[in-house]
């Protein structure tokens, strides 16, 4: 097989219970997880990939079309067993296709940075699969050469092509789940612009295209996927696309790529959310519910409470490393706000730790884990019913679902602020530990009913002697 200095293709394997093994082939994760085989199809296979191993945090996956049942796959060699049963195919012609297959994916890839492609990991999941040989892509790279792909960016006023380039100059710097907010913000313009079916220019952002956009998320929009048509955006969606779209044109504008555009006028919508946090008994709970029967579910109730007792967000809890830990103290430079905190590590947080880095255990999916800890939620039996209302359009919705069904990975970090408000702590140490930057928006974590809060203050009214606290 040949290796270029600029890429590393490997495969990687995911066992049925969700341990990520580093290996050359990788297995699809399960739209709906079950408890235990949550990676096999019906009939008892599991889907083979190519895995593009762009940079440390961009690894698109290939299409391969070839599944088989996982113990056939030999993990030392990285090929198909000889026995493999005949239903499945000749494991002999199996392994010769994923020989050619890497051997197409390389070349597709060294053709992609010699040709100096902007993109070159959105261009090889766009054609791959298309059936598109390597000279008809040659051929389609330089019929587009001075198109969007190798177009100087201080030239092309094109306002998607300027909105990719933001968006790879961003992907390194922030979480991944922030790449699917910059999509979403260009998704939503493109929809608006089949909407008003006149095209969206640098040159037509004004106040009145900001109020038309505003109303077509907010009446307009059609969700994509739905079994149920399902017509417009939450005010805190909308205003959440506003506010990235508002980022984008700052960040052209500041680079001088284009004009100076007044933007007077342009709010970015928000209404207070209804947000769930977990109590010390829930947690404890969690903390000491049995999973013997739900083995896989272990690694991800470990992390989720490492996330309640530490304040940390799923982008640093899962992904920390026995360096980051000295003593009884943890110290994370944080990925989202690259702000360093140092945080102290409880006795149950610092054993899940150790345990963690003894096992060399792998870093959570995020998708995987948000879907596993309402699962834990609803075995720990924190099923109550709880009532969320926001503002969609001129309508208020409600919805009521038991509480382990709005668990969150955000849970985790609502959970160690309320609790540690509750419990007394002064704001301001507890903003050192989850690395909020101004109170107004610790505050917004920090998630007590009225119950809570008059308990609260006849705590304190107690505390002072005040005769009239009962």
């Amino acid at each position: 097989m040949r290796s270029y200095p600029d890429l590393n293709f490997v495969y990687r394997l995911i066992n049925c219970s969700s341990v990520i093994f580093k290996l050359n082939l990788v297995y699809m994760l399960a739209i709906k997880p079950v408890y235990k085989i949550q990676n096999l199809r019906k009939d008892g296979t599991v889907k083979l990939y190519l895995q593009y191993c762009h940079s440390s945090d961009i690894h698109p996956l290939l299409e391969t079309g070839i599944g088989i049942p996982p113990k056939y796959w030999n993990r030392k060699k990285l090929l198909i067993n000889a026995d493999l049963p005949e239903i499945y195919g000749s494991a002999e012609t199996l392994n010769e296709e994923l020989r050619m297959q890497t051997r197409k994916a390389e070349d597709f890839v060294t053709l992609l940075l010699k040709k100096k492609v902007t993109d070159p990991v959105e261009m090889i999941k766009l054609h791959y699969s298309s059936g598109i040989t390597l000279s008809e892509l040659e051929a389609l790279l330089d019929k587009t050469a001075d198109d969007v792909f190798k177009n100087d960016v201080t030239k092309n006023q094109d306002i998607y092509f300027q909105i990719d380039h933001y968006i790879n100059g961003k992907l390194k710097k922030v979480s991944k789940d922030m790449g699917r907010i910059y999509r979403n913000m260009k998704d939503h313009l493109k929809e608006f612009e089949m909407f008003r079916k006149e095209p969206v220019t640098f040159d037509c952002l004004d106040i009145n295209f900001y109020e038309a956009f505003v109303d077509f998320l907010t009446y307009d929009y059609v969700h994509k996927a739905r079994k149920k048509k399902i017509v417009g955006l939450k005010v805190n969606t909308v205003g959440r696309t506003i506010k990235q779209f508002l980022g984008f044109i700052k960040d052209r504008v500041k680079k001088r790529i284009i004009k100076p555009i007044d933007m007077a006028g342009w709010k970015i919508l928000e209404e207070e959310v209804d947000a769930i946090y977990l109590t010390t008994q829930e947690i404890l709970k969690i903390y000491k519910l049995d999973l013997s029967e739900y083995p896989q579910l272990a690694v991800h109730r470990n992390d989720f409470l490492l996330g309640c007792l530490t304040g940390m967000r799923f982008s640093d809890f899962s992904k920390l490393s026995p360096e980051d830990m000295r003593g009884h103290m943890l110290h994370k430079k944080q990925q989202k706000s690259e702000h360093w905190v140092v945080i102290p590590l409880m006795k149950e947080a610092k054993k899940i730790l150790d345990q963690r880095f003894e096992s060399n255990a792998e870093n959570s999916c995020y998708n995987t884990f948000n879907n596993q800890i309402k699962t834990i939620g609803k075995l720990a039996g924190i099923n109550y019913p709880v009532k969320h209302s926001y503002k969609k359009g001129n309508k208020m919705i409600s919805e009521i679902r038991p509480k382990y069904a709005w668990i969150t990975t955000h849970t985790c970090r609502r959970s160690f602020c309320t609790n540690e408000f509750l419990a007394g702590t002064p704001v301001e140490l507890i903003m050192k530990i989850s690395g909020h930057k101004s109170v107004k928006d610790f505050y917004k974590y920090i998630r007590i009913s009225p119950e809570e809060a008059a308990v609260k203050i006849r705590d304190i009214w107690r505390e002072r002697g005040s005769y009239l606290a009962g």
